[in-house]
């Protein structure tokens, strides 16, 4: 009313008689206090005053009514952050900053959070790199207990820091901390951002690391994604063989079924690449990996359906019900079996007519008009052999020697030979003798 009225200085003087303490202290909540003992904790009140502090008092007055505030307990982050302002409108840097240490002291986690973040870019626009190390035990203590839901927008902030004033390193290990200090559905932004830094300041091989690092960390659908990208890469610098080893790895968790378009760009990498050998055997690992996928599905469902039926079965459910779940179980345990790979235990080839007259054109169109023309072996036996007769004659008898003539037509033997030659020795030596 006093201010409708513009009696501007009834006003103040109303609420500081509002705001002054009673003889006997309550809380604000304690409704067995009359409301005369509690009102001096009204943060209405107390914010009423302030704003008519800033605009009709002095910087003293409207200094004192926000330290009662925060002394009091009463302080709301939003009334921190107020009078952080303020302080700074009136060049108290220094002021301003101890004010948003003494709010960061009285709020935790989630609620600290819009605190930090003035206090931080406050202080980045003050200083910038002069006081570096500073800035950095501000970052490490706020980061110390920041929850993964508010850690993005603080460490992107920590990274541009180190980026601008620090060293590349550092920022680099600040991003790496990042990706894991992240929730799971921020982490594929997160690998984004530090991909394309590490690409500007060290180059495009520097981010291999990265790579296989965000395949190891994120989840089947994030990781499927980085793996073409990644392949991409690869394939951009020439390194095809690399560029599918990453294809095939990322293939074991895309479902061909769910994620058509994985399978789809290492077909357009095979074609554009590849030969048919390679084409075949992404044909062989497509189907491989959907058996799997399939054999996984089933089992999953059938787990669920028999868990269910138990469940009814215990709660006395309606036989109709539980015979719907028995048949569902069996159509899918069927659909399971289809799924299997068919062996056949004996495997035969029929001889195909049009493909023997292939061979037979193929083998006439590839004769060799200057072959030569050996004759067949059956001609050679055939051919008639001409009969030599030959001439036998008497062996001269000086050839034998001194062997008796009734052994020259004789064939002699190594022992008779032997005893000949002995015979002969004796009777020498008896002519000799003689």
């Amino acid at each position: 009313m006093e201010l409708r009225h513009e009696n501007y200085n009834r006003a103040l003087q109303l609420l500081q008689r509002a705001t002054a303490v009673p003889a006997k202290k309550a809380t604000y909540y304690d409704k067995t206090e009359p409301v005369q003992n509690r009102l001096y904790m009204s943060l209405k009140v107390w914010s009423l005053y302030a704003d008519l502090e800033e605009s009709l008092g002095t910087f003293e007055s409207t200094k004192a009514v926000y330290d009662r505030i925060i002394d009091l307990h009463i302080a709301t982050p939003q009334t921190v952050i107020n009078y952080g302002v303020f302080l700074e409108e009136h060049k108290y840097f220094e002021e301003a900053f101890k004010v948003y240490e003494r709010g960061i002291a009285l709020f935790k986690w989630p609620h600290v959070f819009e605190i930090w973040s003035t206090y931080l870019t406050k202080f980045l626009k003050r200083y910038g790199g002069i006081k570096l190390e500073r800035c950095r035990e501000l970052f490490e203590q706020c980061l110390e207990t920041c929850p993964p839901k508010h850690a993005k927008s603080l460490y992107l902030l920590y990274a541009k820091l180190e980026e601008d004033h620090g060293l590349a390193r550092h920022a680099m290990e600040v991003y790496n901390r990042a990706t894991l200090a992240v929730p799971p559905e921020e982490q594929l932004e997160m690998f984004t951002i530090y991909i394309k830094r590490a690409t500007e300041l060290f180059g495009i091989t520097h981010t291999r690391e990265i790579y296989e690092k965000a395949i190891e960390v994120l989840p089947d659908t994030g990781a499927g994604e980085v793996c073409l990208r990644y392949a991409e890469l690869e394939a951009r610098l020439g390194e095809i063989d690399r560029a599918r080893a990453i294809y095939s790895h990322g293939s074991q968790i895309s479902d061909p079924r769910v994620n058509q378009s994985y399978w789809k760009r290492w077909q357009e990498f095979e074609v554009t690449y590849g030969n048919e050998d390679t084409f075949r055997e992404m044909l062989r690992i497509k189907r491989s990996v959907q058996a799997q996928f399939n054999t996984q599905v089933n089992f999953t469902s059938t787990q669920m359906l028999a868990t269910a039926a138990n469940e009814l079965q215990a709660s006395g459910g309606n036989v109709d019900e539980m015979k719907a779940l028995e048949e569902r179980a069996k159509k899918i345990a069927e659909e399971a079996k289809m799924d299997q790979p068919r062996t056949s235990k004996s495997m035969m080839f029929v001889k195909s007519d049009e493909a023997t007259a292939e061979m037979e054109q193929l083998a006439k169109a590839n004769t060799n008009p200057e072959e030569i023309n050996i004759g067949e072996t059956d001609d050679d036996e055939s051919a008639k052999v001409e009969e030599v007769r030959l001439e036998q004659q008497t062996i001269p008898s000086a050839v034998f020697g001194s062997i008796p003539e009734e052994t020259q037509g004789e064939v002699l033997g190594a022992r008779q030979r032997l005893g000949h030659e002995e015979e002969g020795t004796v009777k020498n030596d008896d002519s000799n003798f003689v």
